[in-house]
């Protein structure tokens, strides 16, 4: 009888430890909440979705370029300054006169000369209007001062003055003029968009001007000044092209030192326009020779598409969502 009861009570004490369990690991299962809805909560858990990704900051870079050009001559290069590397267009080792775009590369000459010393009051002046207002007599003085000539070169060579730009750049395409009784004059020097390119990183990056001085041109040539409107025959209005083409978050990431050149030439009815602009990542130019009935402001909006279409991430890109491709959960 004794054996019976104490059976009895240890089957007594197994339903109720499991009837004590049972209510414990529900418990556990339906989470703080209780109830299904218990359940429910704590097996959905939310994670915060990541932050998505900032596009990179735009830039210019290599890519297609497509213009309607109707002229002689038009060809542009592109350099990334981090790596050296030149793209344009398939003709970008052709040449075309830099008219007074090269005025960028007289005053550098000069002050390079002058090491630590300072120029006269008179021509630092003049080495400021040469290249913010593109003033000839201005940069004739500087020329001058340089040790530019306006004779004819021997042997068919260019002058000191370019000489040296294609030494110390390491310019393969620059040359003399090829115009008649005017091949010592320093706007008929012909250079190509490659090398127009490889002149503004010389600028940029000390070469040209020295150490003194480098800082000095790049922000006189971030201060040009006068729209097209505004350009006479000898001086003024050449802050277009290139910089009005840019979107204003590259504007706004640091200075755009440019140099325009523009003359209509009347030995072959043309406006020969150059367009250089250059930052601490890239050197753009571009060079076009059209005729004159197409006024300069044709000119001026060819090279500011060509920087246009060379911005990258194009505007908008970032809005442009990938779809995912659809495939088994």
């Amino acid at each position: 009888m004794r054996s019976r009861v104490t059976m009895v009570l240890a089957v007594l004490a197994v339903l109720l430890g499991a009837g004590l369990l049972v209510p414990t690991a529900y418990a556990k299962l339906a989470g703080d909440g209780g109830g299904l809805g218990g359940l429910g909560g704590g097996a959905a858990a939310q994670v915060p979705a990541p932050a998505p990704t900032p596009p990179p900051p735009p830039t210019l870079a290599a890519g297609p370029v497509s213009v309607n050009f109707k002229g002689e001559f038009f060809g542009w290069a592109l350099m990334d300054r981090q790596t050296g590397e030149i793209s344009g267009s398939k003709n970008m080792a052709s040449t075309s006169s830099t008219e007074s775009m090269i005025k960028a590369w007289i005053v550098s000459d000069y002050l390079r000369q002058l090491g630590d010393k300072e120029p006269t009051a008179a021509l630092k002046k003049a080495a400021s209007l040469a290249i913010r207002d593109s003033d000839d007599r201005a940069a004739n003085q500087v020329y001058a001062a340089a040790g530019g000539s306006y004779k004819v070169p021997a042997g068919g060579q260019p002058g000191p003055v370019i000489k040296r730009a294609i030494s110390i750049c390491g310019l393969t395409d620059t040359k003399r003029g090829n115009v008649p009784t005017y091949e010592g004059y320093w706007s008929f020097t012909r250079m190509s968009p490659r090398d127009a390119v490889r002149l503004g990183d010389c600028i940029a990056d000390g070469k040209a001007a020295g150490r003194k001085w480098t800082k000095w041109v790049l922000d006189e040539m971030a201060q040009v000044r006068g729209s097209v409107k505004d350009q006479q025959a000898k001086s003024g209005g050449g802050k277009w092209g290139i910089v009005d083409g840019l979107p204003a978050e590259i504007k706004a990431q640091g200075p755009v030192s440019i140099k325009n050149g523009w003359t209509p030439l009347n030995y072959d009815g043309n406006w020969h326009v150059s367009c250089l602009a250059v930052t601490d990542k890239w050197s753009l130019a571009v060079m076009l020779r059209y005729p004159q009935s197409s006024k300069l402001e044709y000119g001026a909006k060819v090279c500011a598409s060509v920087a246009t279409q060379l911005v990258t991430p194009q505007p908008g890109a970032a809005l442009k969502v990938p779809q995912q491709p659809v495939g088994k959960l």
